[in-house]
Formats: structure tokens, C-alpha cells, sequence
């Protein structure tokens, strides 16, 4: 299946505002020991997107895209990028799917690809991106061995989620690797 990243407009509110009620299942694996957003909060950022978009802002969600089926539109995740140290030019991406439809589909691989060309050419001075999951998202760890990016650190009991310690898990690339790594896949798909 094709998809998109793109801004989110007027018309996605209200499926945005379902794939991220709190009690949606990725929220079991997206940061799990992180505070939560309410309901209520949820609501907030969702209005407030609204007026934002209403006065032709561009670029509302700032570091984020959202990940969209290139067919019929629908939403399908987002993916964002923040700074672990912006004095030095570090940088980790990270990725969401909302819709368990889409689930072992294969979409992170193509959004998580196509969303670290784009972070690459945005920041064209970074020479590496990462990113970071826990020891509980097997799927997370998959698509990071999938995208050939390097296991770099493991802080040991780092999480805890539901009374368990996890370890936290960061990996990382650097930009010559990328574009050799997707040079050779580009090659291979062709």
C-alpha cells in the first residue's frame, strides 16, 4: 500500500481526535512510562488545532507529519522528529501508527524510511539521526534492525511500565550509512 506524509487539515480533526483517545492500544507501546494525555487534554490540542488551521496556519502539528493511506486520505499515524541536543546538531525521529488496522502491514518501515530522507534534507547540517524505544516494543526494535540503523546504547531498567522494569533502547545512523544503505536498496528494488 502507498502512503503519504503530510500536514493535518480541517477535514482530519475528528479521526485525529479518535486514533488519540487515551485508551487507544498504541498507547501501550508509544511511551508507555510517559504521563499520558486526558481526554480532556486531548480535546484542547484537537480545538486548538482547529483554530489554528481556521486562520490558514501552515505546518500546525510543527515537527510532526502525518502518515496517511495515498488512496482514500485516511489516517493512518505520524511520524516527528525532536532535538536530544540542538547545540549539536542531534536529533531523533520517531513514529506512531494509531490505526491497528494497519498494524505488521509494513507501513513504518515505508513512513520511518521516507520520514528520515526528509529529516536528512530538511537539517542538511546533522550527520546522524536516532531514535528510542523500550525493551516491551518488539515491533519498534524490529524496524530499527529493519532500517539498518545500529543498536547504540542500552540503559538497563531504564523503564518502568506497569510495575516492570524495561531497558531503553537507542539507535542511530549516521548520513553517509543512510544514503549507502538506501543507495544499495534502491539498487536492489530496481
Amino acid at each position: 500500500m502507498d502512503i503519504k506524509l503530510r500536514d493535518i487539515e480541517i477535514k482530519d480533526l475528528n479521526d485525529y481526535l479518535y486514533w488519540n483517545h487515551p485508551q487507544r492500544e498504541f498507547h501501550k507501546f508509544n511511551g508507555p512510562y510517559f504521563k499520558k494525555e486526558t481526554e480532556k487534554e486531548l480535546q484542547l490540542r484537537v480545538i486548538n488545532l482547529q483554530s489554528r488551521l481556521e486562520k490558514e496556519e501552515i505546518n500546525v502539528l510543527g515537527n510532526k507529519k502525518i502518515i496517511a493511506n495515498a488512496k482514500n486520505n485516511e489516517i493512518i499515524g505520524e511520524v516527528n522528529w525532536y532535538w536530544k541536543s540542538k547545540e549539536t546538531d542531534w536529533l531523533e525521529v520517531g513514529i506512531v501508527i494509531f490505526n491497528e488496522n494497519y498494524w505488521g502491514s509494513g507501513i513504518g518501515y515505508k513512513a520511518l524510511r521516507t520520514w528520515i530522507d526528509m529529516v536528512f534534507n530538511i537539517f542538511p547540517q546533522i550527520k546522524r539521526i536516532g531514535f528510542t524505544t523500550w525493551s516491551g516494543n518488539q515491533r519498534m526494535i524490529n524496524l530499527g534492525e529493519k532500517l539498518k540503523l545500529k543498536k547504540e546504547a542500552v540503559y538497563r531498567n531504564a523503564r518502568v511500565v506497569e510495575n516492570k522494569y524495561y531497558d531503553s533502547v537507542s539507535y542511530g545512523i549516521l548520513k553517509d550509512e543512510w544514503y549507502n544503505i538506501n543507495y544499495e536498496q534502491n539498487e536492489i528494488e530496481h
